[in-house]
């Protein structure tokens, strides 16, 4: 084993380092953070035979380009519709390939997604802030934002002979029509027509869009109580509505309290395809019941095991 060495030529806005996220610190205020699809980093891990925390690279349209100046390592990409460019050699996104000295590497925006994730088969050298690399977008604390000029390395690098290898895209992969959302916690501040509207508009993500949260363009949706409630625990996935009627899916690096009301929260292992919406991209909600959403969530799982399970033979 060796390690290997990068320079960042361009990185685009939102191209952070990321982990599993920082569990455990939301009681003392601090986001979890980590990756905006979760289901693709665990996938990207998983191709390389990583451990599923370990450190990758979340990259937004804006893109990256990195050179390679010392070593060999096999890395990944998965995650939304991205280009992959190996010195000039195009590659879909979902893919395995081996970068050695004086490779250019770029990864570029696609037709469809808002997310990618690059791993690499070693040891990403970041280091970590509260035990997790995870960057937090707006103040920039973890592991960081990447930006030119930077230098990258990777330790315990692991190389897989062969050719370039596709990643198996999953259909739930894709951004959706439709998400089912469980109603409230305080669906009793809105007129049962305002809830009717939310279920039957559809809403456009706006370009007010970050690792925070994207606010949605459509409906107003007005509550129909003060806002006065006390500040509560927020879960990621919630749709919070403030006083300008305005709706916000609140994303990876949501607050950890808020004092609006919550008209509805997007069932979790729905946010990945989520998330892979583009502004202007429109989407629906559906209601389903709590033990709907229940049942939703583990079918779900139990397929990503076995997707996960076969990626990591591939891996291996």
């Amino acid at each position: 084993m060796s390690d290997a060495l990068f320079a960042v030529t361009a990185a685009g806005p939102h191209v952070t380092f990321q982990d599993a996220g920082r569990a455990g610190m939301m009681r003392f205020g601090v986001p979890t953070s980590g990756p905006m699809d979760r289901a693709s980093f665990a996938a990207v891990q998983a191709a390389l035979g990583n451990p599923p925390d370990t450190a990758a690279i979340e990259i937004s349209p804006g893109g990256l380009t990195l050179t390679c100046l010392e070593g060999e390592v096999t890395l990944a990409v998965a995650g939304g519709g991205f280009q992959v460019v190996l010195d000039g050699v195009r590659h879909g996104a979902w893919t395995v390939l081996t970068v050695r000295t004086g490779a250019e590497l770029a990864i570029r925006p696609g037709f469809w997604g808002c997310w990618t994730y690059l791993a690499f088969a070693g040891a990403l050298q970041v280091a970590p802030w509260l035990g997790s690399v995870s960057t937090h977008g707006p103040t920039g604390l973890g592991g960081g934002r990447l930006a030119a000029g930077q230098t990258l390395t990777v330790a315990e690098t692991r190389r897989r002979a062969g050719p370039p290898a596709r990643i198996p895209l999953p259909a739930w992969a894709r951004p959706p029509n439709e998400v089912p959302v469980v109603l409230g916690p305080q669906d009793r501040f809105f007129a049962p027509e305002t809830i009717a509207t939310l279920l039957r508009e559809p809403y456009a993500l706006s370009e007010a869009y970050d690792r925070m949260g994207v606010r949605l363009r459509g409906p107003a949706l007005p509550p129909n109580a003060a806002m006065d409630m006390p500040s509560e625990p927020i879960a990621r996935g919630s749709i919070q509505v403030s006083g300008d009627a305005v709706p916000t899916v609140l994303l990876a690096d949501h607050q950890s309290t808020g004092g609006y009301p919550k008209i509805a929260t997007i069932v979790s292992t729905s946010l990945d395809g989520f998330v892979q919406l583009r502004s202007r991209q429109s989407v629906a909600f559906r209601a389903v019941s709590a033990q709907e959403a229940v049942g939703i969530v583990r079918s779900r799982d139990a397929v990503s095991r076995r997707y996960l399970q076969g990626l990591r033979q591939l891996g291996a």
